[in-house]
């Protein structure tokens, strides 16, 4: 499953509609539903090799960039002992 190890980021289901037609301020008669369709927004995983000094070795994660972010400013031994991953 796509989940990232720190945030517990997941794909969630929404949707997209479908229209048809110029909308009105651009000379049409403005734009018209022809159909609400389902799809899902995937997090921005990455797998990562992430150096933990406390530790002298690579761990590697599966994370969004989000939570690469967070790594980079509270540390990744704290950030990683708090997610549960070390």
């Amino acid at each position: 499953m796509k989940l990232c190890e720190i945030t517990q980021a997941h794909p969630h289901k929404g949707s997209k509609i479908h229209r048809r037609g110029l909308a009105k301020k651009k000379g049409g008669i403005g734009q018209h539903v022809t159909k609400v369709v389902t799809r899902t927004f995937e997090p921005n995983l990455k797998k990562r090799r992430i150096w933990v000094s406390e530790l002298k070795k690579f761990v590697t994660v599966k994370l969004t960039m989000r939570a690469l972010k967070t790594v980079t400013k509270n540390g990744a031994y704290a950030t990683l002992k708090s997610a549960g991953v070390i």
